[in-house]
């Protein structure tokens, strides 16, 4: 017999914005190298519709909005015309499902090479410090610091992408300031070393982002924006001196714009005197934020069902879990074992294994 959704606390319904959500349980965007060619393919309508549920929240992988965005081979774009289309029948695939699906809008920085580039050309960033290691053992090309009057076009890349998105059928989107790449190097003071208006103090080096925010929340609207943010990480080498400030002033910013949700990663446990510990907590970015509040890293179902009980989250998103479980709200609700997932396929460019071929709890009986 079915739990009670009403005693599982992931599995109670929430209302996001004007999005009435029949769980709590978000698929995390994760980038899975299957795009050929920056060009979303028929297979993701499979992988995508297969974790939509009715009244569920998806939020696609990370999807580049230029040609100077990548760094990874096949990751999906949204700044032309042929990826536009290519997204429209996977988005409607998701909403026949009843889903609601953003699209995370995404700017690699430096986190590329000179293969990733235009005409070979170095990555641009905030900074020309390099970062390494790279792809596959290898460096990343050292890059290029953005000139003060090249920053305004890297803010209409990311309004043009938020409007293709809508144009694709996108529920709304999700701007990627985490995990190092382009927006997270412009606020971390380890990467940033500007002494323009874009570097220096917490506020400079977070006007790039919110120029983003603002650019993206007049172009679609700010009850379809979201916004991810890793202050506590130090992903590609971008560390802040003082993350509790950068997490809290942002969360605090953002909150001018009205958008929707902040979507925040969780701090990585450390070994202090022989004991592992969080130092640090999302609490006072939560309380700050006015807006849908969603955590990632790491959790599991015990752990995803005490944030939302203890108002530490209104919402948790999955990674791994829901990789290797598409069906994983029902798992959830029944307490059943999770499918293991196999690293070894994350990345790999096959359309089938590792990425549409897991089993669904049905398949298991």
């Amino acid at each position: 017999m079915a739990a009670n959704s009403t005693t599982i606390p992931l599995l109670v319904p929430y209302k996001m914005g004007n999005f009435n959500l029949s769980h709590r349980v978000v698929l995390a965007p994760l980038t899975r190298n299957r795009s050929y060619n920056n060009v979303p393919q028929p297979h993701a309508l499979l992988y995508y519709s297969q974790r939509a549920t009715k009244g569920g929240f998806l939020i696609a992988e990370a999807t580049g909005v230029s040609n100077t965005a990548q760094g990874y081979p096949d990751t999906p774009g949204i700044w032309t015309n042929e990826q536009v289309e290519a997204w429209k029948p996977i988005v409607e695939a998701v909403h026949e499902k009843g889903g609601i699906f953003f699209c995370q809008i995404w700017h690699v920085g430096r986190a590329s090479s000179y293969a990733f580039q235009p005409d070979g050309q170095a990555p641009i960033s905030c900074t020309d410090k390099g970062v390494t290691p790279g792809l596959d053992g290898m460096d990343w090309s050292p890059p290029r610091r953005l000139r003060t009057d090249e920053v305004p076009g890297i803010v209409n890349d990311f309004r043009l992408a938020a409007r293709n998105a809508i144009e694709a059928g996108f529920d709304g989107v999700e701007i990627h300031g985490a995990n190092g790449y382009l927006l997270d190097q412009f606020m971390k003071d380890q990467v940033n070393d500007r002494t323009d208006e874009y570097g220096g103090s917490l506020e400079n080096r977070c006007r790039c982002p919110l120029e983003i925010v603002e650019a993206v929340v007049n172009e679609v609207g700010a009850d379809r924006v979201g916004m991810r943010l890793s202050p506590f990480a130090s992903y590609m080498e971008a560390a802040d001196s003082n993350p509790e400030a950068l997490g809290l002033y942002m969360a605090n910013a953002v909150n001018e714009f009205g958008i929707l949700y902040l979507h925040v990663i969780e701090p990585r446990m450390i070994k202090i005197n022989d004991k592992y510990e969080t130092p640090h907590s999302l609490l006072p970015m939560r309380k700050a934020f006015k807006g849908t509040f969603i955590a990632a890293g790491g959790y599991n179902r015990e752990d995803g069902n005490k944030a939302v009980a203890d108002n530490y989250s209104d919402l948790v998103a999955f990674g791994r879990l829901f990789l290797a479980n598409p069906d994983l709200p029902r798992r959830f609700e029944l307490n059943t074992p999770l499918n293991k997932y196999n690293r070894n396929t994350f990345y790999i460019p096959d359309p089938v294994i590792g990425y549409t071929d897991y089993p669904f709890l049905e398949d298991s009986f």
